[in-house]
């Protein structure tokens, strides 16, 4: 397999785990935050979200084929569903994490609810919600090897093609390159992390 053509399946793996990572975040958040303030809707929420984690990847994949086809639209719609249930369940847990006297405190300072949330309640949420992040990333990038599956290209296709036409250096090529994927993007949002925390204190 030519150099240029691993390069360019790596390109679009990480396109496609970088977008369904954002879109997860995007909508992981605001429902972990519903979630945390819905009270009698906390418990369908969450089992919206959990979703993600009951049904196995390939079905999810799958699932998506009626709707919208095959290629990168369906696999990013999967990915994300994916993504969402741990960036959701730590948003949830983070916010139902802050103690009730610390909030107390700054509602007797005059704090409307908005500011409680952004200057109080959000900053203390963070770092469990950040933790949702970095294992949805590790859930992504891992699960996009199925995406080669419904024709949405990447390292995938080099796992598959490297199995059935029996071409070990195509397989662990394609190997090797997911789990350097996997560790950057673990570093490189634990390092996130870590300013952030010293940011903080």
């Amino acid at each position: 397999m030519e150099p240029g053509t691993l390069a360019a399946h790596a390109a679009r793996y990480v396109e496609l785990a970088a977008c369904a990572l954002a879109a997860a975040v995007a909508a992981g958040i605001p429902l972990g935050i519903g979630a945390a303030r819905g009270g009698i809707a906390r418990t369908p929420i969450l089992a919206f979200a959990n979703a993600g984690r009951v049904i196995p990847g390939l079905a999810l994949l799958t699932f998506v084929i009626p709707v919208l086809g095959f290629g990168f639209a369906p696999a990013l719609l999967a990915l994300t569903f994916l993504g969402i249930a741990p960036i959701a369940i730590t948003t949830d847990v983070g916010l139902r994490s802050v103690p009730g006297p610390v909030v107390e405190s700054a509602r007797a300072m005059g704090l409307r609810p908005a500011q409680i949330f952004a200057r109080v309640e959000w900053p203390l949420a963070l770092p469990i919600v950040f933790s949702g992040v970095r294992t949805a990333a590790t859930e992504v990038v891992a699960g996009a090897v199925l995406a080669s599956f419904i024709g949405a290209g990447g390292l995938g296709d080099d796992i598959q093609s490297g199995l059935q036409a029996d071409l070990p250096g195509r397989l662990w090529s394609a190997v090797v390159l997911i789990a350097a994927i996997a560790f950057a993007a673990e570093a490189g949002l634990g390092a996130l992390a870590r300013r952030m925390t010293a940011e903080r204190a």
